[in-house]
């Protein structure tokens, strides 16, 4: 079968639609369940991301939307972890890079990567740069292992899986108040 380039551009437009799509159905599902999650209170459930390659646990009411990575404006002399300023539903955000911004190298950013914006509630128009999305993990199922170290603030307990995989709770409360965190400029 010969497939002329007319044909052929239509194909991979059909292709880019249907991946627009599942990702579109797969945000919504991902929303539906953060949002029934959020209001259950019995269920002691938090959102499961990977960010460089450490496994963290985000409360799911300091938790708002996610999306895939936007290219963002540079904002010159910030830090090199304060990847600059994006739009979103019409509001400006940050978008942080906070594995780099903790001391490892920066985020690859693929088809899985994600920005996580902080939640309204906050009042501060973040979002962190998140390797991948790990989905919901129930506390009453790890283990803690270790309890939050007193030099970083915005970290807390440490848990553990039963793969063996350790989660470190992230107060993102705390880190939106650590002057670390606020210090941007170079």
């Amino acid at each position: 079968m010969v497939v002329d380039s007319g044909q052929n551009k239509a194909l991979q437009r059909n292709r880019n639609a249907l991946r627009q799509t599942r990702l579109r159905e797969f945000q919504a599902n991902l929303a539906e369940r953060l949002r029934v999650a959020a209001t259950t209170p019995q269920v002691n459930s938090r959102l499961g991301v990977l960010i460089g390659a450490q496994r963290y646990l985000l409360d799911l009411s300091e938790s708002g939307e996610i999306s895939s990575v936007p290219e963002p404006t540079p904002v010159p002399m910030t830090q090199p972890w304060f990847k600059g300023l994006f739009s979103a539903r019409g509001s400006l955000y940050t978008m942080i890079d906070l594995a780099h911004f903790m001391g490892g190298d920066p985020t690859p950013l693929d088809k899985n990567s994600r920005v996580l914006a902080l939640n309204d509630r906050l009042q501060c128009n973040a979002a962190i740069l998140v390797t991948r999305m790990l989905g919901l993990r129930s506390v009453e199922k790890l283990t803690a292992i270790t309890v939050a170290p007193a030099e970083l603030p915005w970290l807390g307990n440490v848990y553990e899986d039963g793969d063996g995989n350790q989660w470190t709770e992230l107060l993102l409360q705390q880190l939106i108040h650590d002057e670390r965190f606020l210090a941007v400029a170079a």
